[in-house]
């Protein structure tokens, strides 16, 4: 394992492993060994087993030959000897099946008990511990609740917010807004999708979620308008004015802060906007039923458009139908696109071209945090040993490797443009190559329709992760963080794997450490990171783990 994080991230090179303490072949070696001794010692086992398979032909053919030489009385009795070995070896193996299924004798506190045999793993694409939890969903609002939404007249004035950023990010703040309508008793005008220089897209919010839906499902929590009001007649001086704008809310602030610095100026001046506003709400310092009316938002009133949802669930259909018959599918968020290498600062392999134009592109892009670049060395190995580095292509495939997937399982891969380009992601299409993305799940044609809205693509995306079987990340971000989330908040059954980079990191750059002590790290490291709802703790991301305001016990 010495040269893995290093020999995977090069396209074409051949990846070794070390077995200093090992002697069970990685999937990174070559299958076939030669016999270094001939006398079949050293060969691969599958030798061995086409040796014995031979040599057994050949005996069969010995016995049922016409050579002359051989009496029929003879070949009676070796025909009889041969069917004789062949119901005891069937005896054989009913015996040993049997005993494997039945209880065995072991020994408790000096008593002899009949102790049940230890089952077989469970599956690769079932979360084996969704069972031991009773936890469920229960930020839903049901009918027939009396509504405690104030009457019309009694609103405290209208806030109207930009919901800047991807996707994700927008969705997020469309949350945050609701929540903070709420504290305030005001009226929220429908939230503005805003264009950034990242993303370069004109989405409105009735291009990407049912509009209708979601006021109807939220109409006893929150009054919300679709526009500015009539008697509000100069609508462009929201964002232009500052008297009309509120700046400099501070990050994860409190619900109070809203009570007694936002909220009169709201009554004072009755229309305000909101700006910025991404992350500008917190977590434990709100009262718990503003957390589960968030939730309410984001898993139940904020529904993407029917044709969204329809192509979304083709494209998982094509997934489980690949092959002849109906199979799972694993979703990899692969986040290891330019911007995303350059703004972690960690180190990555590649050329010394590559370094160099990597380095000439941080210092264009983050200029007070390059300096001269003397310090980025120590601090790119600090945060590889912290794990926040984004993980490469071919870290990725050895990771799943060790886990057991093999090589036939159907990936289903959202990312951006991945760095390095196709010799980057060799390793891991070399050892998954049933990988694929959206655009070769779909014809060109079945996608036009969607390609107008950047954020159209990235909801099928987000989708198709939702739906999928098993759900992997690879570095942190909105998107994986609201995926994990809603599949723990919709029953945790599906399989959701967070790898500890950290302890990844460690056994990758391992010179000594052979395949299957590696295997048994990741395994035994990820046996409890399979997305379960898990207790929350201070300041605790409620989009990746709504738990304890957001779920209760079944």
């Amino acid at each position: 394992m010495a040269e893995l994080r290093h020999s995977t991230s090069m396209g074409g090179r051949a990846v070794s492993s070390p077995r200093k303490r090992d002697d069970v072949l990685s999937p990174l070696e070559p299958e076939n060994l030669p016999d270094h001794d001939g006398g079949g010692r050293d060969r691969h086992p599958r030798d061995r087993f086409r040796s014995l398979l031979s040599s057994f032909q050949c005996s069969k053919i010995s016995l049922f030959s016409d050579d002359s030489r051989f009496h029929p009385y003879n070949s009676r009795i070796s025909l009889f000897l041969l069917l004789f070995v062949l119901v005891a070896g069937l005896i054989s193996v009913f015996s040993i099946l049997n005993r494997l299924n039945a209880p065995y004798l072991c020994r408790k506190d000096g008593i002899v008990l009949r102790c049940p045999r230890v089952k077989e793993s469970p599956s690769l694409w079932e979360n084996p511990y969704s069972a031991t939890t009773s936890w469920k969903s229960c930020a839903e609002r049901h009918s027939g609740v009396i509504s405690d939404l104030p009457p019309e007249n009694e609103t405290n004035g209208y806030i109207f917010i930009h919901a800047e950023g991807g996707l994700n990010q927008q969705r997020i703040a469309i949350c945050n807004a609701v929540a903070v309508a709420k504290i305030m008793n005001a009226t929220l005008i429908m939230p503005v999708l805003k264009q950034d220089q990242i993303w370069k897209d004109q989405t409105k919010f009735e291009d990407i979620f049912d509009v209708d839906h979601f006021i109807d499902y939220l109409k006893d929590d929150v009054r919300i308008v679709r526009d500015i009001p009539e008697w509000f007649i100069d609508k462009s001086e929201l964002f232009t004015s500052i008297r009309r704008t509120v700046k400099n809310i501070p990050k994860y602030a409190p619900a109070q802060f809203y009570i007694d610095n936002v909220l009169p100026r709201i009554k004072e001046k009755k229309i305000m906007a909101l700006k910025p506003f991404v992350d500008r709400l917190g977590y434990d310092n709100v009262p718990q039923e503003i957390n589960r009316l968030r939730c309410r938002v984001n898993y139940h009133a904020l529904k993407f458009l029917p044709e969204i949802e329809q192509m979304a669930d083709l494209l998982a259909s094509r997934m489980r139908n690949r092959t002849a018959s109906p199979n799972p599918y694993m979703a990899l968020h692969l986040r290891f696109e330019k911007g995303m290498v350059g703004l972690s600062f960690c180190d990555f392999v590649g050329t010394r071209e590559e370094k160099a134009l990597m380095a000439l592109y941080r210092q264009k892009e983050w200029p007070r945090r390059y300096k001269n670049g003397s310090h980025l060395w120590s601090l790119a190995l600090q945060k590889r040993k912290e794990g926040r580095c984004p993980l490469e292509p071919g870290e990725v495939a050895v990771i799943l490797r060790a886990m057991g997937y093999p090589k036939e399982t159907q990936i289903y891969v959202a990312s951006g443009q991945v760095y390095g380009g196709q010799n980057r992601m060799a390793p891991l299409r070399n050892m998954f190559p049933n990988l694929v993305t959206k655009e070769e799940l779909a014809s060109k044609e079945e996608l036009d329709g969607f390609r107008k809205h950047v954020t159209s693509l990235a909801a099928l995306d987000f989708l198709v992760c939702l739906k999928s079987d098993v759900f992997v990340m690879t570095h942190g971000g909105n998107f994986a963080k609201l995926i994990i989330g809603a599949r723990r908040y919709m029953g945790h059954r599906l399989k959701s794997i967070k790898p500890d980079k950290g302890l990844m990191s460690k056994s990758l750059g391992d010179p000594y450490m052979g395949w299957a002590t590696f295997v048994e790290d990741v395994v035994v490291t990820h046996q409890t990171r399979t997305g379960l709802p898990e207790e929350t703790f201070p300041n605790y991301d409620l989009w990746e783990n709504p738990l304890t305001p957001c779920m209760c016990r079944a």
